[in-house]
């Protein structure tokens, strides 16, 4: 057998300098000795702070301070992940029933039925909002909105395989003549370790709005529209990422 060779220290720190963070880490898998060499600050402070400046302040975070070398491997992975693309969701719009009940004491209630496909946009980056028109529904002309009005908003999987409510809640103020009625709710955490009792959030939350005119002394409602949106960007999500997170919940055995 072949006996090892043993480079000097010194050469072996003058070559890593001039290597690339990919080949001075697989060097550094040779031997012990290597990767206590080549897992030295000063040869990955340089290609941490020119590959990611921005990590640098997190070394005096911990005690003892993070590796240079460690800084490079957690940007590395945060890279990654952002160029991940995102999973194309299972479920698509067509396959959804959206169901909104609007209650109170002093009306029959009313429900709203709609398809998935009557609502899909052809915008090229469609959100998770829609607008639903109601003036042709003689029922909603005889429904009285009034402060306490409830409303509940379903999703369901075609068939009726699977349900989840995206809110079930009441008003907030008085409901005005030509204003918006509105509604929110936080939405809970996708998935099955998220969605426990330990009341983990989505970071989503779902809204419905309620257009309304007044009409022979009543305010009755012209419009409906429902949405997600984000918490962290008050933004409304893209339809993929609505689907994404119903998904959870409508399929939860084939997330």
């Amino acid at each position: 057998m072949a006996s090892s060779i043993i480079i000097p220290y010194q050469v072996l720190d003058l070559i890593a300098n001039i290597l690339d963070p990919k080949t001075l880490a697989l060097a550094s898998c040779v031997s012990k000795s290597w990767c206590t060499i080549l897992s030295s600050d000063h040869l990955w402070e340089h290609l941490c702070t020119t590959h990611f400046p921005s990590l640098s302040h997190l070394r005096a975070t911990t005690a003892p301070p993070l590796t240079f070398r460690r800084l490079f491997g957690l940007g590395c992975t945060a890279t990654n992940r952002r160029k991940k693309q995102p999973i194309t969701p299972k479920i698509t719009l067509e396959k959804l029933l959206f169901i909104i009940t609007l209650t109170n004491s002093n009306s029959p209630p009313v429900t709203l039925i709609r398809p998935g496909s009557s609502l899909i946009r052809q915008d090229s980056k469609p959100l998770f909002r829609f607008d639903i028109d109601v003036t042709d529904h003689e029922k909603w002309l005889k429904f009285n909105v009034l402060d306490e009005t409830n409303v509940t908003w379903n999703v369901v999987l075609k068939g009726y395989e699977s349900v989840f409510t995206m809110m079930d809640c009441k008003g907030k103020g008085s409901f005005v003549s030509g204003s918006d009625g509105w509604f929110s709710v936080e939405l809970p955490a996708a998935g099955c370790c998220c969605a426990s009792s330990s009341g983990g959030s989505s970071g989503m939350m779902a809204e419905m709005r309620l257009g309304m005119r007044e009409e022979s002394g009543k305010m009755v409602v012209e419009r409906v529209s429902v949405g997600v949106l984000s918490i962290v960007s008050w933004r409304y999500v893209g339809v993929d990422d609505g689907l994404r997170y119903l998904q959870h919940f409508l399929e939860p055995c084939n997330v």
